[in-house]
């Protein structure tokens, strides 16, 4: 087993928006420290993954370097998908909910990511799984839009999602905060749930509504 790297800065580069990730990293503490057993074993809106999946995989985000994630994608046989959910599943179970819990606080100022990822990776993450975790549990979470804006843009021309290929010829529109993008029928709504679309979850469609919404439920 590739030894856990998180204190190992050479593989690592800048978070961008540290104060807000930090925020959100001890927010997701706070709410995981409440769950029951059962909750913990919940199934997210990741498919496939339980809420301690999810949590194992955040506390990942200042842990893993370029070497180890590159052994994980082989033994994935370069599914990098499958390379992520193999490594979040190893970590919950090799941690205890408390241990996971105070990884996550540990780590709230940590000023490192992986280097294949972008600055903005770490925030988006935390926006998106937290409602991941929160949703299925029948838990409001609503994020700030100041927080969740950038990562709409950064979302849409992030290579490896897909959001602009999912979302083509429709208009896109938050109704909270200045961002839009695409052309066509239009599809609008508060960020948080745009954002959670933009990430591939159909979840985040029940919140938005316009004429693009059949197109874009086609595609979920």
């Amino acid at each position: 087993m590739i030894p856990d790297a998180g204190s190992g800065p050479t593989s690592m580069t800048r978070v961008a928006m540290l104060d807000d990730v930090a925020s959100e990293r001890l927010a997701l503490a706070d709410e995981l420290s409440g769950l029951t057993d059962g909750e913990w074993a919940t199934p997210s809106l990741c498919a496939g993954w339980t809420v301690r999946d999810v949590a194992a995989h955040l506390t990942l985000s200042t842990r893993t370097s370029v070497p180890r994630f590159a052994w994980a994608a082989l033994k994935a046989r370069g599914d990098v998908d499958r390379a992520f959910a193999d490594e979040a599943r190893e970590r919950a179970g090799r941690f205890t909910a408390a241990e996971l819990i105070a990884q996550l606080r540990e780590m709230a100022r940590v000023d490192r990511r992986l280097r294949l990822s972008g600055p903005l990776d770490p925030l988006n993450d935390l926006l998106v799984h937290r409602q991941d975790i929160a949703i299925p549990l029948g838990h409001a979470v609503e994020a700030p839009v100041d927080r969740v804006e950038p990562c709409l843009a950064h979302t849409w021309s992030a290579p490896f999602v897909g959001a602009a290929k999912r979302f083509a010829g429709v208009r896109l529109v938050a109704t909270d905060c200045g961002w839009t993008e695409g052309e066509g029928p239009e599809l609008r709504g508060p960020a948080s749930g745009m954002l959670l679309a933009l990430n591939g979850r159909a979840a985040g469609l029940d919140r938005l509504e316009g004429p693009g919404l059949e197109i874009a439920r086609s595609r979920h």
